[in-house]
């Protein structure tokens, strides 16, 4: 067994490179420009929707529940459409510093989690590609399929939700770098 404490350089590492990896691929790369669309008369759809003050958080249209969504009129609501998640975020400029301590948070939580469950399956000393493997896996799993279920239940675009896996599969490839790199002797 490899104690946490002996994994807290490749811990730490593997977020950093995560986190500039992410970056790089959403700054530089352009293949997520595509994701997301601009609403066709917007001004008109936002004015719409401000006299609601709508309150942060997940809403769905039309609206239904379990006991009413074979209802006549739900059904109809449907059939007319759009149907369709919103997502209500705080009012105000896009806050980017608060979302990328975020993000490295959450970097940072997955190679605990990564590194607890390494350090519990693969013995120090261990090959590099024993830790690579292992690593990876658990990594890619977490950077990487969770969106998926985006795609199934709130009908993502398929092709955001696989660039999305794509990038996942990156980040788990350089977690389980770092790890082999830096796994103790």
């Amino acid at each position: 067994m490899v104690s946490l404490t002996a994994l807290w350089l490749p811990i730490l590492l593997s977020a950093v490179i995560v986190f500039v990896a992410s970056s790089i691929i959403h700054m530089a790369l352009k293949y997520h420009q595509s994701d997301y669309r601009q609403i066709p008369d917007e001004e008109k759809f936002l004015g719409a929707l401000r006299p609601s003050s709508l309150a942060t958080g997940l809403y769905t249209f039309p609206f239904c529940t379990h006991a009413n969504m074979k209802s006549p009129e739900i059904l109809e609501k449907f059939k007319q459409g759009p149907v369709g998640f919103l997502i209500v975020r705080p009012t105000g400029v896009v806050n980017l510093p608060q979302f990328l301590i975020q993000w490295f948070i959450y970097c940072l939580v997955v190679g605990l989690f990564v590194a607890y469950l390494a350090g519990h399956t693969v013995a120090p000393g261990a090959h590099y590609l024993a830790v690579f493997r292992v690593v990876g896996t658990a990594a890619f799993l977490a950077y990487g399929l969770g969106g998926l279920s985006n795609g199934i239940w709130k009908g993502l675009p398929w092709s955001m939700v696989l660039k999305e896996a794509l990038d996942g599969l990156i980040y788990g490839l350089l977690a389980a770098g770092t790890f082999g790199w830096l796994w103790p002797r």
